[in-house]
């Protein structure tokens, strides 16, 4: 019998969960990828940031709006669910479950084992060897045991690691560009362009490039069973977490265009943020500083593996998907849905694996197309998702004004956005993802009918 799970989250731990598996990791990471997608065009990297932001912003509004209304199990599901019916939101439920929240989690764990050898083996680590698979497997095992035994540590491990993760991204960005300012970096970086690309291809690509620095913060809603007051706390932590977040990104961008010449940046790949940190703050404090970027990363890692635990018991809650009796209990001792977190690790690592061989030459020239980037098309697969959702507010009486109208056509026009971005940026690897995203969502509708739990 599925047992439900406490109220145990404040405010301040969904503001942190919001903030915390947002900024982490794709800031750092997408850094770069958005400087070579704009050819160095600082001014086109961050109109990108602030096209991204503002799709987020408007999502989240959209969404905490449902939230003053639904409360069950893992939001987005519920809004699914209220909106178009159960069966939709099963449909969507399966998604994270088997892709979305895998794939990011995994993703994650990567990059964390990635800048951990770039700290302490140096810039000619090897980053997509079996070393960083096998601690990128040790990151996944050690977040999941984090969440599974002691989920009240995970919390404040949240929280903590969410002011901790500020530090770098605040440093540069205020150090960064006073540094940049003085030195004449800024204002070369900003009038110099490294390579003249189609500026609406280069929109496009940057666009979908901060989908993976933006995205994570719908997994906040996976918490509104365990959020206390969730109701009105949910929407004030999207709304506000989203500004937040915003804001850091575009100040540490700027400041990084002060640190370093663009070219540098864009020659450097992961090693990049680590050589802009050191050209401000020294060799020895640049390198302590970026340690700072690894706990950042793992904050964001333990965020998305609490709301990837909860995916399949979700589906287990509502007594739908694979064994819900299974997946859908609660260990009494930590109210944690323990035998859904076993699965999704196991789905966690057999995408890191996925990407691991992705990843390699020869691996990519077997896999053919099947090949692609998990770090964002699963990730913008989501938007379409979303589209039914938004136009049946407009239907909803219950809503009213901007909020029933003028916020539900502005998130359709974000998300129709990110599908345009996605198609332009990544054509030639969307026929594989489709056919595994449909093998994959056709092997969880025998599981769609309700069952008793």
């Amino acid at each position: 019998m599925a047992t439900e799970l406490k109220k145990k989250y404040g405010l301040l731990t969904a503001i942190c969960m919001v903030v915390g598996i947002v900024v982490g990791s794709g800031v750092f990471f997408k850094a770069e990828a958005i400087l070579n997608h704009t050819g160095g065009n600082l001014k086109l990297g961050i109109l990108a940031w602030i096209i991204g932001g503002i799709i987020m912003i408007i999502c989240a509004y959209a969404f905490s709006i449902m939230a003053t209304k639904y409360e069950k199990v893992n939001g987005v599901v519920d809004y699914a669910e209220a909106a178009i019916g159960e069966k939709y939101g099963y449909v969507i439920g399966w998604f994270l479950s088997t892709i979305y929240y895998p794939t990011l989690t995994m993703a994650l764990a990567w990059l964390s084992a990635r800048y951990t050898l770039v700290v302490f083996l140096g810039e000619n680590a090897d980053i997509s060897g079996g070393l960083c698979l096998a601690l990128s497997g040790f990151y996944l095992i050690g977040s999941f045991a984090l969440n599974t035994l002691s989920p009240i540590i995970s919390g404040k491990f949240q929280v903590s690691t969410t002011f901790v993760k500020l530090v770098p991204l605040l440093l540069m960005g205020i150090v960064g560009t006073i540094y940049g300012v003085t030195k004449g970096h800024t204002v070369e970086n900003f009038t110099t362009v490294v390579t003249n690309v189609p500026t609406s291809d280069a929109i496009f690509k940057a666009v979908c490039a901060t989908v993976f620095a933006y995205e994570g913060w719908i997994i906040a809603t996976s918490i509104n069973a365990e959020l206390k007051d969730a109701k009105k706390n949910l929407p004030k932590a999207l709304v506000a977490g989203a500004f937040i977040i915003v804001a850091i990104y575009v100040l540490y961008y700027v400041g990084l265009a002060g640190a370093i010449p663009n070219a540098e940046m864009m020659a450097n790949g992961q090693a990049g943020a680590k050589n802009a940190f050191a050209a401000v703050f020294g060799r020895v404090m640049g390198t302590g500083i970026f340690v700072f970027v690894i706990v950042s990363c793992l904050g964001t890692l333990n965020g998305l593996m609490l709301g990837c635990s909860r995916g399949l018991y979700s589906l287990s809650s509502r007594g739908r998907g694979p064994s819900p009796k299974i997946l859908g209990h609660v260990d009494p001792n930590t109210n944690m849905p323990t035998n859904s977190s076993v699965v999704a690790l196991l789905l966690c690592a057999a995408w890191l694996i996925f990407f691991y061989c992705s990843s390699l030459s020869n691996f990519t020239d077997k896999l053919g197309m099947f090949a692609f980037d998990p770090t964002e098309l699963p990730i913008i697969t989501i938007y379409p998702f979303y589209i039914p959702i938004f136009v049946k507010m407009m239907f909803n009486k219950e809503f009213k004004g901007f909020n029933r109208f003028v916020a539900p056509v502005l998130a359709i026009a974000g998300s129709l956005f990110m599908v345009i971005a996605a198609i332009q940026a990544h054509s030639a690897m969307i026929p594989g993802y489709l056919i595994i995203f449909a093998v994959i969502m056709l092997i969880g509708l025998p599981f769609m009918k309700k069952k008793e739990i």
